[in-house]
């Protein structure tokens, strides 16, 4: 990153920073609640993928850019999270709800491309996205996330998706456990029969082991 030109370095270093957690899945699967309990548990930030201002264009994104500046939009959102990441992170813990491994299985399985082209797209901007402590990838049985998905209270036009475009599910489900199998951080929970405090104990448990 030190060959770039100044206005494009990262505003805040990693140097010395406090965890990062990053929780990772499809809609549904329970990141939210289980970000909301870890972040409580740990006084941590909690940071959502896409975070303001991208989460309010994505609709009219997704409806009228074509797969390469859709990509190149939510590349600019995952830099912005990173920004705004490492601004947190000197101050305590932070707990991401999605990150890159969400930008790159979710774009792969929408346009049905492989997950390597798209990894192949982000590689030149990685070294300017903060490094996850752990990367959580939390999963369930098929059909139990489908039962999530029918009584999930704020679906949007992904969630119905997810059910009703052919091959999506398994597709966004076979994307994630690529990208995992190439992430350092990586570390799966299994969410069946789990209550958000008992995988909460689980990740303290883990970080407490990592962070010894």
């Amino acid at each position: 990153m030190s060959a770039l030109p100044e206005p494009y370095l990262p505003m805040y270093t990693d140097a010395d920073p406090y965890p990062l957690i990053v929780l990772e899945g499809t809609s549904g699967i329970g990141k939210s609640t289980l970000a909301r309990r870890l972040a409580e548990r740990l006084d941590a930030t909690t940071l959502h993928t896409l975070s303001t201002p991208h989460v309010e264009w994505t609709s009219s994104v997704n409806d009228r850019l074509r797969s390469l500046p859709q990509f190149a939009f939510y590349l600019s959102g995952v830099l912005h999270t990173s920004d705004r990441i490492r601004q947190a992170r000197a101050h305590g813990p932070v707990v991401a709800d999605r990150y890159v491994s969400s930008v790159i299985a979710c774009h792969a399985a929408v346009h049905r491309v492989p997950v390597g082209a798209v990894t192949e797209l982000l590689r030149p901007f990685r070294p300017y996205l903060t490094v996850p402590t752990r990367t959580y990838y939390l999963r369930c049985s098929t059909a139990a996330l489908r039962r999530r998905l029918a009584i999930k209270t704020d679906v949007n036009k992904d969630d119905t998706d997810l059910l009703t475009v052919p091959d999506r599910l398994p597709r966004l489900l076979d994307n994630f456990a690529r990208v995992a199998e190439d992430d350092v951080t990586a570390v799966w929970l299994d969410t069946d029969d789990q209550s958000p405090e008992q995988l909460a104990d689980q990740i303290a448990a883990d970080l407490e082991r990592t962070l010894a």
